[in-house]
This record gives C-alpha cells, structure tokens and sequence, in this order.
C-alpha cells in the first residue's frame, strides 16, 4: 500500500525530552506515533472496512507451474569390448 505523510505541530522542547526520554526505552517517536496511529486506525475504522484495505494490498498468489521432469540420461559403464573373453 502507498504510504502518506502525517505533519503534526508539537513543542520543539518537549519533542525533545520525549525523544531523550524514549530514546532510553529502545523507542523513538516515529514508532510509537505509528503504533498509536495502528491503534486508532483498528479501534475507528470498521472491521469490514478494515478487510477489504487488506484484501487490496494482499497480493494474489500466482499459482505454481510444475517444474518439468528432466529427462533421464543413458547410463554410460565406459567403452564395450569386442571379441569376448
């Protein structure tokens, strides 16, 4: 699915702080922006609404063609003798 941008307006300082103070939990404020927003997103928007995005952005899965079978070659057990023994 194509992806949109989102620009919010936040203080500057405290974006900051909360960066540093995420930034010390593994996180950053991109992910967790992003989770909340997955969060919002299943809470609002309908769950039939929600499968038919889904099923778009799934692609259908071609069906397999079977690999042909190689051919077999003749065994070869080296240069036959005449005459016999």
């Amino acid at each position: 699915m194509k992806k949109a941008n989102i620009t919010v307006a936040f203080d500057e300082d405290k974006l900051g702080a909360l960066e540093f103070s995420l930034k010390k939990e593994g996180s950053s404020v991109q992910a967790r922006l992003e989770q909340t927003l997955g969060q919002l997103y299943e809470r609002t928007v309908p769950a039939p609404v929600r499968e038919y995005l889904d099923s778009r952005a799934t692609p259908v899965p071609r069906p397999k063609r079977p690999r042909p079978v190689p051919k077999e070659r003749p065994v070869s057990s080296g240069p036959e003798k005449e005459g016999g023994a």
